[in-house]
């Protein structure tokens, strides 16, 4: 069950991270396009998304990491945890 539910959560991250770089490199590109149109409207395409579309993809981006935490927990993973492990030069050198 615990398997399952970590599928779950981990396909959700996957996807929510990968809307959350998508928007982002949107975001980018209104930034571009607003550079190369220049004047007032360019100052009005950075307001908007400055005060629009960054709060809605700060807090998405922030439920998404929050979701690839609970993922780990769930499935038991200890990304950052100090632990010995072996290197794969040592594993080679005893096999011969």
């Amino acid at each position: 069950m615990r398997q399952r539910i970590s599928g779950i959560l981990g396909k959700a991250y996957g996807i929510g991270i990968l809307i959350a770089l998508f928007v982002g490199g949107l975001s980018f590109l209104g930034y571009l396009a607003a550079l190369i149109i220049g004047g007032e409207t360019a100052t009005a395409i950075c307001v908007f998304i400055y005060k629009s579309a960054y709060p809605v993809l700060f807090v998405f981006s922030s439920s998404v990491a929050l979701l690839g935490l609970v993922k780990m927990y769930v499935a038991g993973e200890k990304s950052m945890s100090p632990s010995k492990r072996r290197s794969k030069s040592a594993e080679d050198g005893k096999e011969h």
